[in-house]
């Protein structure tokens, strides 16, 4: 007779939690999406070439400023991309050591005379 007869063997069984196991999810098939997703596409090429317009159109419900707005930004967006490319890294460097230079020294400690 060994020491290790009486061990109780198999899962650890914990006070409160049911005996039910864990289900598992099914896997979606694959290959029945493929398929519906090739029968849409050609149910709709089969209608285009009919010479039908598509079915629905898009509109832009965007208000004139909101137009002229994104126009802007876009145009921001590019002259700051050229101005960037415009520079190599190195002279990016020297330009930002020039603007710390010229910055007051924030946390030098004023120099108080309370004699004089």
């Amino acid at each position: 007779m060994s020491e290790y007869d009486a061990v109780q063997r198999g899962s650890l069984k914990l006070k409160g939690v049911s005996d039910h196991k864990i289900k598992k999810k099914k896997k979606k098939d694959k290959e029945r999406d493929a398929k519906k997703v090739f029968e849409q596409i050609s149910s709709h090429s089969k209608n285009t070439d009919d010479g039908e317009k598509p079915q629905k159109e898009v509109r832009d419900i965007r208000t004139k400023a909101e137009i002229a707005a994104d126009k802007a930004r876009e145009k921001r967006k590019a002259a700051e991309i050229i101005e960037k490319a415009s520079q190599t890294h190195k002279e990016r460097i020297l330009g930002f050591n020039r603007q710390l230079d010229n910055l007051t020294e924030h946390f030098d400690i004023p120099k108080v005379s309370w004699t004089k």
